[in-house]
Formats: structure tokens, sequence, C-alpha cells
């Protein structure tokens, strides 16, 4: 077996199935290109069947990035494997991945379907990718949940047709470290071609054992690939998290024996793009990324540290990116500078047009705050790029008031299809105040189910992000926004969510 571990991210595929964390095309691109200068082996780009957008975004992906594997998922028929074909026609190296479950419980109550029936689409399925691609990745959806010997049926006949990877995954997040571990290994000592393809685990966190199960697939079961997404981000309680696999084997080399691609210097700044793109904020007691991950308040901890580095620390914070936090630019940086900066951020502006208007707000931006982090500037062109898109909401100025024993209130001006619309209201703060000036306009009836606020940086001169999550009809989007103004933040993390509501993109649920 290989010594190399391939690191497979499904941010954008499976970490996108967050309630609320769907994002744009020109989002996802910008987060692909800085999985790419993550040096991660495969990206799964989306879902091309599921719907034009995700079609669009994977063609985008596939036609920009360069040196990791593009890959699209789909279900075992003709019509998505051949959707994700034509997407991933322009990349240089492309992966379709296809998937159908095969625990009696899902073949049964989902599919409708005999075992024989699942056998047959699983092996035409992956026989019709294979004339269309040349790496081929085979999932049985709910794996863990399977009965060992059909599930070897399965594997072994995809092997025969062509599916250079096998997949299995745990689906609902139910299994336990070592009999994970075994199952993957009686697996391939039971399926009599299991050397002719890679062996991978794709482990969800229900029971918070995602990272564990994944690590003892790979020790015990003898997979090669770990399927992850940063931040462990994902639906329910989210999946493997890539920093705390990729950092584990390679703190435990002695343990693990295992090399991994991975550029360990860009793990914060992909953790920090990605929890800015969604609206999804990263605890900080968070392995690896977590604004506390490298700190130490325990006098005794802070002693050893300063005598002796690794008496506490089995990593270093400047490994993973987070000697990064500097201050970059300032109200004097000029226009090529910030250019600069874009680019290293991963940052893809479509024209000079934007490009001068997001330093135009840069530099007012930095006439408020005297220090500019890359979080600033990722969330200044993240708010540019949606005012770009023809949304139907925009911000345009608020003004509050409070006072102690006094009822707040609110006018904000904003704009809905290029209209402008002023509004005015009283709430129980300025925050209140603001939102329920917009909704006397709008009326979506949307209910608000997360309203979180969170600074960017560490000082009150930071800008505040503020994400806002809404619920209406089945749908459940989020909005971020952000300004040094908390109130102003609010209101356009606000109308934000409310682009996304008034959006008609709908999405296929997959789940592998």
């Amino acid at each position: 077996m290989t010594d190399q571990l391939i690191i497979f991210d499904t941010t954008l595929r499976d970490g996108e199935q967050s309630p609320g964390a769907s994002m744009t095309r020109d989002e996802k691109l910008r987060i692909a290109r800085q999985l790419e200068r993550l040096k991660v082996d495969v990206i799964e780009a989306g879902f091309a069947a599921s719907s034009n957008g995700d079609f669009e975004a994977v063609q985008l992906i596939a036609n920009n990035i360069q040196d990791s594997t593009i890959c699209s998922l789909s279900r075992a028929n003709d019509r998505d494997i051949a959707r994700a074909a034509e997407a991933l026609k322009g990349a240089n190296r492309a992966r379709i991945h296809t998937f159908i479950a095969t625990s009696p419980l899902h073949m049964e109550k989902k599919l409708r379907m005999t075992p024989e029936q699942v056998l047959e689409q699983a092996t035409q399925s992956v026989r019709f990718a294979r004339n269309l691609c040349a790496d081929i990745e085979f999932s049985p959806e709910d794996g863990y949940r399977s009965e060992v010997d059909f599930l070897c049926r399965v594997i072994e006949a995809v092997i025969r047709e062509g599916a250079t990877t096998i997949n299995v995954p745990d689906t609902v997040g139910y299994a336990v470290p070592e009999l994970y571990g075994n199952f993957i290994k009686t697996l391939r000592e039971r399926v009599p071609n299991s050397d002719k393809a890679i062996w991978s685990v794709h482990c969800h966190n229900d029971l918070g054992m995602a990272v564990a199960n994944s690590l003892a697939g790979v020790k015990i079961g003898g997979a090669r690939q770990v399927e992850c997404t940063i931040n462990g981000l994902g639906e329910r309680a989210g999946n493997c998290s890539l920093e705390e696999v990729v950092m584990a084997v390679k703190t435990r080399k002695d343990y693990f024996g295992l090399n991994v691609g991975i550029d360990t210097q860009h793990i914060v700044a992909a953790s920090r793009m990605v929890s800015q793109t969604t609206g999804f904020v990263v605890q900080p007691n968070k392995a690896v990324v977590g604004a506390n991950a490298f700190a130490h308040a325990s006098g005794i901890h802070q002693d050893g540290v300063l005598k002796a580095r690794d008496t506490y620390e089995i990593m270093r914070a400047e490994d993973v990116g987070w000697s990064a936090n500097k201050i970059v630019l300032g109200k004097l940086s000029g226009r090529n500078a910030f250019k600069q900066r874009l680019q290293e951020l991963g940052v893809s502006m479509d024209s000079e047009a934007d490009i001068n208007a997001a330093f135009a707000r840069f530099k007012e931006l930095a006439d408020r705050k005297s220090e500019i982090f890359d979080e600033d500037i990722l969330a200044l062109v993240s708010d540019e790029s949606a005012a770009g898109q023809g949304e139907e909401y925009a911000f345009v100025s608020l003004s509050q008031h409070s006072e102690t024993g006094e009822r707040p209130h609110a006018q904000i001006v904003f704009t809905a299809g290029g209209k402008e619309i002023k509004g005015a209201s009283d709430g129980n703060g300025p925050v209140d105040a603001s939102l329920k000036a917009i909704e006397q306009h709008v009326q979506s009836g949307a209910e608000m189910v997360l309203y979180s606020v969170n600074a960017i940086s560490g000082s009150t001169e930071s800008q505040g992000e503020v994400t806002v999550r809404l619920q209406s009809s089945g749908r459940v989007v989020n909005g971020v926004g952000a300004d040094p103004d908390i109130v102003v933040a609010s209101a356009k993390a606000y109308l934000s969510a409310l682009n996304k509501l008034h959006s008609k993109a709908e999405k296929v649920a997959a789940q592998g």
C-alpha cells in the first residue's frame, strides 16, 4: 500500500448542505482557489445535476483550478453522470463520484428497490461513467449500516467495471472507531479485487467521532483517502474536519507512518475564508483553527511554554498559518498593494472596475479603523461581490438612536429592485428596530432562527461580523454582513439573507 494519504475536500458539496451554508458561484471559486493553494488532492466542487447554479459552479472551478483533481457528485443514473461529465470537461484532472444507497433501510424505505436492482444500477452506472471519465469514485451510501455480504458483491462489481476509488461512508455518524476501522479492513480482505482501487472513508460527526473514525479507517482499515471539510462544515453535526485529520497525521507520523501533501501554513486562511463566506463561526476551542487553539491561560502552562515550547505545544502555531495574522495594509496603502493582497488571498475580481470599487471601499474602511487585517479585506470583498450581482435588496444608509429609558428608534434606506426605500421603526434595541424597519416594507414573513455577532479581529475597533439565519417555507438561508458598526452589519446581514430567500435557485439534497 502507498504511504501517501489523499485528502478529498467536500466543503463545496457536502459542507454546503449545512442549513444556510449555500454559496454563490464566485464564492465557491474563491474557496476552491484557497483549497488549491492548500494543495488539496481532490476538490469535490458540487453536484452538477442538482441545479443550473451548481453545474455552473462545477464548470467554473473545473476551468480555473489547475493543480487539484476536480470532482462532481452524481446519483447512479445516466442523466446525473452525463451532466457531471459535461461540467468537468475543462478540468486538468476530473473525477466523477457516483453513489447509491446499499443499506437495507435505505433500499427499502428510500429507494424502494431490491438489492439485486441496486447491484445492477450501481454496476451499469459505473460502466457508463467509466466511458466518460478515467477517474471514477463509487460510494455505497449508508455503507456502514449495509450488510457485509451484499456490500462486498456491490464493491467487487463496481471495481470490475472500472471504479478507481471505493468510498465507504458512515452517512449518519453511527460508527465508533475500532468497529469502523475493522469494517473497512473486512471489506478489503473479502473483496477479491480490492487491490485494484484506492479505499476511502467519509465520516459524519453526529456522535463527535468523525475524525477518530476516519483515522481508524486509515490505520486499521488501510484506507488511503479521507473525505473531509474545512472546519468540519456539513449537515447536522458536520463532517470530518480536514485540519484535524491533516495535523493528526503530520504530528503523529510516528504512529500513522503516512505522508500528506497539504501545505499546512494555509490552513488558518482557509478556515477563516470558509467561516466568513458561510457565516458559520469557528468555536474558540476548536482544534487547530480555534482562536484559543494555541492560547495558554494557566500560569504553569505559560511558564513551561516560555522555558521550552514543546512542554505544552505539540504543534507550532505558525505551521498552520497563525503567524499570518498580521496587519497587511493601512490608509496609506496604494491600489497595487491592495490588488496584490487580493491575489495572495485567492480573490479574483472580474474587471478593473470591480477592483476600483473594492479599493474605494477599502480606503473608506481604512479611514474608519487604523489597522486592516486579511479578514477585513475578505469581508469587504464579500460585501462588494454581493452588491455587484444585481441582488434584489441592497443596503444604502442607516441612522439609529438609543438611550437608557427611551425606546430605540432606527431609520434605514435600502434598495429593492433598484428602487430606493426608506423605513423607520422602534424596537427592543437598535438592531431590532433596524431589522423591523426593513421587514415592514419587505414583509418576507421569514422566521429568524439565528442571530450571531462575531468580532473579525481582536479589538473594539474591529469590524463586527453578523450572521442572520432565516427560515421560510422550508428553506433555510444565512446572510452575513460586516461593518465597524454592528447595527449596520446586522442590517446588511438581514438584507443578505433576504436576497437568498428571494433567489429561486433550488438544490437537490444528496448525501454521501
